[in-house]
């Protein structure tokens, strides 16, 4: 079972091959043998998850069911779900028992989906490795010494390692896409607004975006239609008709034209990466694709604007964690001032202190107008390269990651080559635009190599579309790590 993709699930379980609390133990059994090798899951509740199978079985009976019903769906431990330990990856929240569910939990809820358990991620979606969480790192399936990225990097090691057929992530700079490269699936990130955030604890407000995990373009399609939706509750939820995300699946390619900006076929990304992305470049050309050059001239100042910008909503999002009202309490103090910096010092971990005072510096008196500013007006030049481009084009591709997975360690010391490795995905983030990786090819090692695919606004059923055709004429996104076969 652990080898289907959803949909192939979704057809077992309405053909009674299995029952979906069949379905839901046999997952819990594969992560009680694995989760141990990879740390990809923060907390499980067996009882919880069955509970809800067995509602979902009753659906299915009674002719209720949808393609999400009865599917065991990993959680990103950033959406609070009723009753379940919401850590975000961090000794701040260790014990934070989410009272509410986030909008995207209660659209999988309606849906039916069965939440397996809630996925290990880099401390308050604050890293690119997976290394960052209070529980400890992530390993990646493909190498367990190497990093499965980040932040969603349980989600995409969990999906990898047949831990789960599907699971939420969300991306704040290319959260999602990353980890689905370095781990060899797919993840896409919806146009901003297209997914509420309520519920979703915020790093950066105007950069947060949730979105699905899984192992085909089509999951990825099938998750969407079940997350997305206006949410009255956040306030930059988009009020939209419905979408139907499979609708464009299955379109022929013939005409589409694929922008090739020559910023993310520059120097300092691995060969080994452009061939394999220039490999599936050609494939989607004898597919019918037309090859266009755009460019994206403010893509080099994308990093720098984002470590502005980022880092000063987080300063502000995160103040609320005081040691008062919910949270990690320092045991002894003084006074008021001392409980506060007790209790964020100790419930804090180092990535995420430097970036609240790299925010709270750009921000402060003096320095606002030097860096948070000009920051806000570059990100407006980085749309507006995009707005061009897609004048030309009708889909941008590229790499999504410039190497692939690097060892545990090896970047923690230099944040800076750290926060290289999401050059590629920022610049979407900044813009705002729905932007998917999916695997195209491995490395000499049999590392797995991401190739990414952005659209203009509200284009998700192009790109999914896209990576579906590209995936009927190759088999990347079906080949698994070594060692993950238990059961």
């Amino acid at each position: 079972m652990h080898r289907a993709t959803i949909k192939e699930l979704a057809a077992g379980l309405a053909a009674r091959r299995y029952s979906s609390v069949e379905l839901a133990r046999h997952f819990l059994n594969r992560i009680n043998v694995l989760n141990d090798k990879y740390g990809c899951f923060i907390s499980l509740d067996p009882a919880a998850t069955v509970a809800q199978a067995e509602a979902a079985d009753r659906r299915i009976a009674a002719g209720d069911a949808g393609p999400l019903t009865g599917i065991p769906i990993a959680q990103k431990d950033i959406f609070c779900a009723a009753g379940w330990l919401t850590t975000c990856g961090s000794r701040m929240l260790a014990n934070f028992r989410a009272p509410y569910d986030a909008h995207v939990i209660e659209r999988l809820n309606a849906e039916g989906a069965v939440n397996i358990g809630k996925t290990n991620m880099d401390e308050f979606a604050m890293g690119s490795s997976c290394e960052t969480s209070w529980f400890g790192p992530v390993r990646n399936p493909w190498d367990a010494e190497r990093v499965p990225g980040g932040s969603s990097g349980g989600s995409a090691a969990a999906v990898a390692a047949r831990l789960a057929p599907g699971a939420t992530g969300t991306d704040t700079g290319g959260s999602i896409r990353q980890p689905a490269a370095l781990s060899g699936i797919c993840g896409l990130k919806p146009t901003y607004g297209v997914v509420s955030r309520y519920g979703m604890i915020a790093f950066a407000s105007s950069l947060d975006q949730g979105g699905p995990m899984a192992r085909s373009a089509e999951d990825l399609a099938l998750l969407l239609n079940g997350m997305a939706g206006h949410d009255a509750r956040d306030s930059t939820s988009l009020e939209r008709a419905a979408e139907d995300y499979t609708r464009d699946l299955g379109r022929p390619l013939a005409g589409l034209r694929i922008g090739l900006p020559r910023e993310f076929f520059a120097a300092g990304t691995a060969p080994e990466v452009l061939r394999a992305v220039e490999a599936a470049i050609a494939e989607l050309a004898r597919l019918g694709c037309e090859r266009v050059e755009v460019t994206l001239p403010s893509m080099k100042l994308a990093v720098p604007v984002y470590y502005v910008l980022a880092p000063a909503e987080a300063s502000s999002n995160l103040a609320r964690y005081d040691g008062v009202r919910y949270g990690h309490r320092a045991a002894a103090y003084g006074d008021l001032a001392e409980l506060y910096t007790r209790s964020r010092a100790q419930g804090f971990g180092a990535e995420v202190k430097r970036r609240i005072l790299i925010g709270t510096y750009v921000l402060s008196h003096g320095y606002y107008d030097a860096y948070y500013l000009q920051a806000q007006k570059i990100r407006r030049l980085v749309a507006r390269d995009f707005a061009r481009a897609f004048e030309r084009c009708d889909a941008i591709l590229g790499p999504t990651t410039p190497t692939t997975a690097f060892r545990l360690g090896e970047k923690t010391d230099d944040p800076v080559t750290m926060y290289l490795n999401d050059i590629f995905t920022i610049p979407a983030n900044l813009a705002g635009l729905p932007g998917m990786s999916i695997p195209c090819g491995c490395d000499a090692r049999g590392l797995p190599i991401g190739l990414q695919v952005i659209g203009n606004y509200f284009a998700e059923a192009r790109i999914l579309n896209l990576g579906h055709q590209y995936q009927q004429a190759t088999d990347w996104h079906t080949r698994a790590p070594a060692g993950i076969e238990t059961n």
